[in-house]
């Protein structure tokens, strides 16, 4: 039951989320950096293709942001960007949080009617 797909993939969103938190983190720490390119976190599509194939288990990935223009010193951190894109991931680790608590709630519950 613990080993389910939907528990490998609350389980694999639980950590993509956790790792876009820390490169928001991080893209906000370097924002002063010269040259410094934003880091992205990208695991939705790996997480579908997982869970459509049986697994649920998925890898995040890292990338650097070259498409968004940078500024004078080479530097592309926005700080709105950033700033949305933390809230966006809070709210999703929270939601992604619950459902994870929800389940076990559903587990214990049969666990003490049987």
């Amino acid at each position: 039951m613990f080993d389910s797909v939907s528990s490998a993939a609350l389980s694999s969103a639980l950590d993509g989320l956790a790792a876009r938190q820390r490169a928001t983190a991080d893209n906000i720490a370097n924002i002063n950096t010269p040259h410094y390119l934003a880091a992205r976190v990208d695991f939705e599509s790996a997480l579908r293709d997982a869970v459509a194939g049986g697994s649920g288990v998925a890898p995040s990935t890292e990338s650097r942001d070259m498409a968004t223009p940078t500024r004078e010193d080479g530097n592309n951190v926005d700080l709105d960007t950033e700033t949305l894109s933390n809230i966006d991931t809070q709210l999703r680790y929270q939601l992604v949080s619950q459902a994870m608590s929800n389940k076990f709630s559903s587990v214990a519950n049969a666990l003490k009617t049987s």
